[in-house]
C-alpha cells in the first residue's frame, strides 16, 4: 500500500468545536496540521441534519454565552445570552473563517484507522478510499455523542422507538401518547416539547436529581454558580447554601412533583438545566414514572407496577465514548472512558492526543480551547525548549486538580466529569510555564465579534 508522507505535521479528527480551536492554536504556534472532516461543512454535532448531529432543531445552548464563547472571539451581542442550535453552528463557522482554519479541513474524508508506527512516535492514518498517511502525531477531536446508549428492557414494544440523537422535530409526536426515558438536559427538553404536540407525556426517570433553572434572580445560572468558586468557597458552604437556593428558584423539590429525590450530594452529578419542567409537572401536562420494568407490547410498565399505553419512546439514554478508529489495545481502558492525564494526553503514545473528552455543568467551548493553547504550547516546547517540555510533561502526569474535591457519581455518565473551575486553573497555570503567545485575556467586547447569519 502507498503512504503519503505527511510526517511534519499533525492530523485533526473532526471539524467541530473541538476540532478548530485545535487547528486555530496550532496554527498560530507555528505547528502545521490537517483537519479531517466526513461531513461537507465546519460544525460537528451542532450541524443539524447530517449524520454527525445529535441535536434536533429546537436546541438551545445550556450554558450562557459568556461561558460558552471561545477565550479570544466572542458572541455576537445580538445573541440571546442562550443560543439558539443556528446561532451556535453559525458562530463555530465564523470563528473558523477568521482564524483562517477552514482552508486547512478536508471535508468528506473519513478517517477509517489509526495506528501508532512501530519504533516510532508517528501514526499512520488511513482514510475512505484505501489511503493512507503517515503523520507526525494525531489529535481527536471526534466528541462523545456519537454512539448512543440504548437501554435492553424485557419485553417488545409495538410502537416507533427511537435515541434522542434521532429526535429532531416534534411532528412525529403529535398526537401521540409520548414516554420519555432519561433525565439527561436532552431528555428533559425533549419532554417539555412533546407536551406541546403530544396527546400525552410521560417522564421515566431512574435516579433523582438536582435540577437548576436557566435563571437565577435574573441572571443565567453558570454566573451565580461561578461566583462561589471565585471567591475560593469551600465545597461544604455551597452545598449547605445551594439546596435552599434551589428550592426558592425552583418552586420546590423535585419529589414534589413526582420525581425521585437526589440520589446524591449536591454538585456529584451532572445539573439538569431547565427552567420549565417543575412547571409542566405542576400543570399535569407531564407526567412523572419511575423506571421502565419492562415493554408489553401497547403498553410500557413501570417499576411501581402501573402501565401506560404508549405509541413513541425517545431514549434520552446518553451515549457511549467511542472512538472505532482505534483498536482497543492502543489505549487503557479501566472503566467506561480511556485513561489520560488531564484528560488529554495519553502515557503510552506522547503523539496522541484528545480535545474535548470531557463533561461539566457549564459551558466546554472555551476549555477545549485552553486545552489546545496547553497542547500547541507544549508542542512547540517539544521542538524549542525541550528540557522545558519534559518539565512540564512531568508535572502533568503527576495529576491536577479537575474534579475541585467532588466525588461525581460513579455512573458512566460520569466517566469524562470535570469540576470546571479547577481543571481551567490547571490548565492556565500549565500555559503560562511554556513559550508561546499570552495566554488569551478576557474577551474583548462583543460587538467586535460578528456572526454572518444564515451561514449554514
Amino acid at each position: 500500500m502507498s503512504r503519503q508522507d505527511r510526517s511534519d505535521r499533525y492530523c485533526i479528527i473532526g471539524a467541530g468545536a473541538a476540532g478548530i480551536t485545535s487547528a486555530k492554536n496550532l496554527r498560530e504556534q507555528g505547528i502545521a496540521c490537517d483537519v479531517i472532516e466526513r461531513e461537507d461543512d465546519i460544525g460537528g454535532t451542532w450541524y443539524y441534519g447530517k449524520p454527525c448531529s445529535a441535536v434536533y432543531r429546537s436546541v438551545h445552548m445550556i450554558s450562557s454565552k459568556a461561558f460558552s464563547e471561545y477565550t479570544d472571539y466572542p458572541m455576537p451581542a445580538h445573541y440571546p445570552t442562550y443560543a439558539r442550535g443556528d446561532q451556535a453552528l453559525d458562530y463555530l463557522r465564523s470563528y473558523a473563517r477568521h482564524f483562517h482554519v477552514t482552508g486547512q479541513v478536508e471535508f468528506g474524508r473519513s478517517v477509517t484507522e489509526i495506528e501508532p508506527v512501530a519504533g516510532s512516535t508517528a501514526w499512520d492514518v488511513r482514510l475512505d478510499g484505501g489511503e493512507c498517511r503517515r503523520y507526525r502525531g494525531v489529535i481527536v477531536a471526534n466528541g462523545h455523542l456519537s454512539h448512543p446508549v440504548l437501554p435492553d428492557y424485557p419485553g417488545h414494544f409495538d410502537g416507533l422507538q427511537l435515541h434522542s440523537a434521532q429526535y429532531k422535530t416534534p411532528e412525529l409526536l403529535r398526537g401521540k401518547r409520548v414516554l420519555v426515558v432519561g433525565a439527561g438536559n436532552s431528555g428533559c427538553d425533549i419532554a417539555v416539547e412533546a407536551v406541546h404536540h403530544a396527546a400525552a407525556v410521560f417522564h421515566s426517570t431512574r435516579r433523582g436529581y438536582y435540577y437548576w433553572p436557566k435563571f437565577l434572580f435574573g441572571l443565567p445560572a453558570d454566573e451565580w454558580a461561578e461566583w462561589p468558586l471565585r471567591l475560593r468557597m469551600p465545597l461544604w458552604a455551597r452545598r449547605l447554601f445551594g439546596k435552599p437556593l434551589l428550592r426558592l428558584c425552583t418552586a420546590g423539590q423535585p419529589e414534589t412533583y413526582g420525581l425521585p429525590r437526589p440520589d446524591h450530594k449536591l454538585f456529584e452529578s451532572h445539573f439538569i438545566i431547565n427552567s420549565t419542567l417543575f412547571y409542566h409537572l405542576g400543570h399535569g401536562d407531564l407526567q412523572a414514572r419511575g423506571d421502565v420494568k419492562a415493554l408489553c407490547g401497547k403498553e410500557v410498565e413501570f417499576s411501581d407496577g402501573s402501565r401506560e399505553q404508549v405509541d413513541v419512546i425517545v431514549y434520552a439514554t446518553g451515549f457511549q465514548t467511542s472512538f472505532p478508529f482505534i483498536a482497543a489495545e492502543h489505549l487503557a481502558w479501566p472503566r467506561n472512558a480511556p485513561r489520560l492525564h488531564l484528560n488529554m494526553f495519553d502515557d503510552r503514545h506522547p503523539e496522541l492526543f484528545f480535545i474535548g473528552l470531557f463533561q461539566t455543568s457549564t459551558g466546554n467551548w472555551p476549555l477545549m480551547d485552553y486545552q489546545a493553547q496547553l497542547l500547541a504550547r507544549l508542542l512547540r516546547a517539544r521542538s524549542e525548549a525541550p528540557a522545558l517540555a519534559q518539565r512540564v510533561e512531568r508535572r502533568l502526569r503527576r495529576g491536577a486538580a479537575v474534579h475541585g474535591g467532588i466525588h461525581f457519581h460513579r455512573t458512566p455518565r460520569h466517566a469524562i466529569e470535570l469540576e470546571h473551575f479547577s481543571y481551567r486553573l490547571a490548565l492556565k497555570r500549565l500555559i503560562r510555564s511554556l513559550p508561546g503567545q499570552p495566554v488569551a485575556a478576557a474577551p474583548a467586547p462583543r460587538a467586535a465579534a460578528t456572526v454572518q447569519e444564515g451561514a449554514r
